[in-house]
């Protein structure tokens, strides 16, 4: 019984904490653009390897 005396302020001060992130998270714009970023890596990679076979070969 001395445990719960503990337990519910800890568990309320990490709900307090959880729903402070998630708001930190929204307001900071985080959540605005979610399918730009996975795509962006990928084109980012095509075009790095375009460039790298569209440009001349030094010679020795």
């Amino acid at each position: 019984m001395l445990s719960i005396y503990l337990l519910i302020p800890l568990s309320l001060m990490l709900f307090v904490v959880a729903i402070w992130a998630i708001y930190y998270a929204v307001k900071s714009n985080q959540f605005e653009d979610l399918d730009n970023a996975p795509e962006q890596i990928i084109l980012d990679d095509r075009q790095a390897r375009r460039k790298a076979q569209t440009s001349p070969k030094p010679k020795d």
